[in-house]
């Protein structure tokens, strides 16, 4: 106890040493998985199949703000990310809407993974984090809209992400706690999956009708402050990127990258995509045209972007990665996207790519696992479907 006492003194001259940097991760200090790394990332298998898949398949209905089928999708996060032991948080509020002059219900979602010595709350200042965000409700119109791409399957990819960098995450901190290098477990981050209600316009899209739920986390976010003196003043500062998902899972996906700030991002993520299908470990296949196009993009005209939920976030000044495909899929806000307009194979290489990205941000190469952590490893998979 005496030990753990001493390491937790150290740790606070630590924080307050390192307060003048919001993150490390930049290209100089990037975290690239070799070869073999790669093959041991966990894959994820049938779990995201549209028919019989245990992370999508309970999302593939319709889930409008305030119905049953929201509720249902709420459920199955708070299952899941209980199963896996990371703290549960819900933003519950309610306001008027288009549609409505009585306070409608809305619920954002997130789970976080943050390092043991991290989370007492006089800590809670110091914690910056990663967040991978997706927005789990679906149109109101058409009736029955389902909204696979928009966005039950980008959830269920960042469930898979979720469970297979866990195991990996939780030996580094332990191997950190049993180093005890007080200099790197401050600087250590933590891991939020944050899952947003009310994206969707109730009539037509606007600044008013639209991302409900995002609009009210980033303001609430903003005025949570944090301990004085703490690295991160509020909720909203501790966000080191904000990587949203959106419309992902229809074939020949080209998404873009948006953001100048952030395209050191977009040029890791897409030098994954490169080396994992130069690897043949990705199921569309070595010769499928890249979903990431832009890793040598120079030009980033003003203004271009598409309206989501990070707009709130980006305008207080928060780094933003955009994952949404450009064009839209021809699916888009229509009765076929469904599960039956999925591409499987595209789908499941979003969450690997993803997942390889995670992986690297966290310096993960260490600590994976030849078994994938119980799952079949993207590897072993293709090796026997034989793609």
């Amino acid at each position: 106890m005496a030990r753990i006492g001493t390491v937790d003194s150290c740790l606070l001259i630590a924080y307050s040493l390192l307060a003048f940097c919001s993150f490390i991760t930049s290209v100089s200090s990037w975290n690239r998985l070799s070869d073999g790394a790669l093959k041991k990332l966990p894959s994820p298998g049938d779990t995201l199949h549209p028919d019989k898949g245990k992370l999508l398949k309970p999302l593939l209905i319709p889930r409008v703000v305030n119905t049953e089928g929201s509720r249902k999708a709420l459920r199955h996060f708070t299952t899941f990310f209980s199963d896996l032991n990371w703290s549960l948080n819900y933003d519950n509020f309610s306001q008027p809407t288009v549609i409505s002059k009585d306070p409608v219900p809305f619920a954002n979602f997130w789970a976080t993974l943050d390092p043991p010595w991290k989370t007492q709350e006089r800590h809670q200042g110091e914690i910056g984090r990663l967040v991978l965000v997706a927005h789990y409700d679906s149109k109101i119109e058409p009736a029955g809209f389902i909204g696979a791409t928009d966005s039950a399957a980008p959830c269920a990819m960042i469930m898979h992400i979720a469970k297979a960098i866990d195991g990996a995450m939780r030996r580094k901190w332990a191997k950190m706690e049993k180093d005890a290098d007080e200099f790197e477990m401050a600087d250590e981050q933590g891991l939020m999956v944050l899952l947003l209600d009310g994206e969707e316009a109730f009539k037509w899209w606007s600044s008013e009708d639209s991302i409900y739920g995002a609009r009210h986390l980033a303001e609430k976010w903003e005025s949570t402050m944090n301990a004085a003196h703490s690295t991160y003043k509020n909720h909203l500062s501790s966000i080191n990127l904000f990587v949203l998902l959106d419309l992902l899972g229809a074939p020949m996906p080209r998404v873009p990258s948006y953001f100048k700030v952030t395209h050191w991002a977009y040029q890791h993520l897409a030098d994954l995509e490169i080396r994992l299908r130069g690897l043949g470990l990705l199921e569309s296949g070595k010769d499928h045209a890249l979903f990431l196009p832009d890793r040598d993009k120079t030009v980033f005209p003003e203004g271009l972007s598409i309206e989501d939920d990070h707009i709130p976030f980006l305008k207080k000044g928060v780094d933003i990665l955009h994952l949404i495909a450009s064009p839209f899929p021809s699916v888009w806000h229509t009765m076929n996207d469904d599960g039956a307009h999925l591409d499987k194979q595209v789908v499941n290489d979003w969450a690997v790519i993803v997942s390889a990205f995670v992986a690297e941000w966290y310096g993960l190469e260490p600590y994976l696992t030849a078994n994938g952590d119980g799952m079949s490893t993207i590897s072993k998979r293709l090796n026997k479907t034989e793609l």
